[in-house]
């Protein structure tokens, strides 16, 4: 039997260390990796982005998860007795279901220099992983898939081109980690119809074989727990590969945090979670709703037969000046109008002074 994954996402924890950042554990002032690893926590969940700086070299913040920083965690994690999940955004700041912008070094490269990146660029990382002896327990080839990765090309519906840049990135991963499990991540773990329509076409285009499924689950956005534990069930039985939960989160709080981060009200986005969604979760935003949402998570992924446990997404991303989702250079990079500032700390396992919160306990226990 695989062991059972208790996952923790610390993408933004050097960042927010250089900002000031403390973890307390019982008032006991600690490393949070090693907080993190004595409540159970077996694995880290590390993003890369291939360069995540303006010309002039100036970060885009959001942990700034260069391949400098994820080996620096990396090396941190494994000091502490835990393995690593190495998850390649393929682009230079965030990739999601609503972006995936390729990396500046690859723009207007057609479909065969696109593949040829992605294949040599994976290569690359990895070999540099083992040379650092640091090689990763599992590889993510792209993060939340749901629409597709490296933009316009392999934008869905072209799933023949998604297929072909996604198995490039695979193909590496076997020569440079032979017998390191692969992942393959989509978002909205709910979505019974995503993930049979992203897979069929995936597998009906030729697309590499692969280790794992992962998907994302946060409560406000993403269904119930039952249509969790249905789509999962289903998926397992279906393609018949381990499943992982690669990001989960539930709020501890909605009280505001603008004290810590030091901006201006206009200089802040807020929450990510706004009210108005969460009103629809049926766990209170308090700690004690944090921890009942947890423990009946855990419940559910545990009653599919094929899941192998879980990893929490950034438990540990304080709300402190210096540390947000996106600095002004990044924001100008994505041509968005959004602001710097955490739009995540009410999400975290550390309360806003950074001590660890009873949720933690559910994974101990």
């Amino acid at each position: 039997m695989e062991p059972w994954i208790i996952g923790m996402d610390i993408s933004t924890l050097l960042e927010v260390e250089i900002c000031g950042g403390k973890y307390y554990n019982n008032k006991v002032e600690g490393d949070a990796i090693e907080i993190l690893r004595s409540y159970g926590a077996n694995m880290v969940r590390l993003r890369l982005w291939n360069d995540p700086f303006d010309e002039e070299g100036n970060s885009y913040g959001a942990g700034t998860c260069d391949l400098k920083t994820v080996l620096t965690l990396a090396r941190r994690a494994k000091a502490a007795g835990m393995d690593w999940l190495l998850d390649f955004h393929y682009s230079d700041f965030w990739a999601d279901p609503g972006k995936q912008y390729p990396p500046k070094a690859w723009a207007g490269y057609d479909l065969a220099e696109m593949k040829e990146a992605v294949y040599d660029y994976t290569l690359s990382v990895i070999e540099e992983c083992a040379r650092k002896g640091l090689m990763p327990g599992m590889i993510a080839i792209g993060n939340e898939l749901s629409n597709g990765m490296l933009w316009p090309l392999g934008k869905l519906p072209e799933y023949k081109n998604l297929a072909e840049l996604i198995s490039a990135g695979i193909r590496a991963a076997r020569k440079a980690a032979a017998g390191v499990p692969v992942m393959i991540h989509l978002d909205n773990g709910g979505n019974n119809e995503l993930y049979r329509r992203w897979f069929d076409n995936y597998l009906s285009n030729g697309g590499e074989d692969f280790d794992c499924i992962g998907l994302s689950y946060y409560p406000f956005w993403h269904g119930s727990l039952e249509d969790l534990r249905g789509n999962m069930a289903d998926v397992s039985e279906r393609y018949g590969k381990p499943l992982y939960i690669a990001e989960v989160s539930m709020g501890f709080t909605m009280e505001d945090y603008a004290a810590y981060e030091g901006l201006a009200a206009d200089e802040r986005n807020g929450y990510a979670t706004r009210p108005e969604v969460v009103a629809k979760v049926p766990y209170p935003m308090t700690k004690e709703g944090q921890t009942a949402f947890m423990e009946d998570f855990i419940k559910t992924i545990r009653s599919v037969k094929g899941c192998r446990g879980y990893f929490y997404w950034e438990p540990a991303w304080l709300p402190r000046p210096g540390s947000g989702w996106a600095t002004p250079a990044a924001i100008k990079y994505m041509n968005e109008k959004g602001k710097p500032g955490n739009e995540w700390a009410n999400q975290a396992l550390f309360d806003y002074d950074g001590n660890a919160l009873p949720a933690l306990k559910v994974l101990k226990n």
